[in-house]
């Protein structure tokens, strides 16, 4: 039996990571409600 999840950190970050989040306009939308919200952490 193989394991479904292998985390990666580099992976990780780079797909759902703050810099990816701001180069399209919806990622911003995503960092501006998590703001709104009062998220500590807005992105991973």
């Amino acid at each position: 039996m193989s394991f479904t999840y292998n985390p990666k950190k580099k992976k990780r970050a780079r797909t759902h990571g703050f810099l990816k989040r701001q180069q399209t306009s919806t990622g911003k939308a995503v960092i501006k409600r998590r703001r709104a919200k009062g998220r500590k952490k807005l992105s991973v």
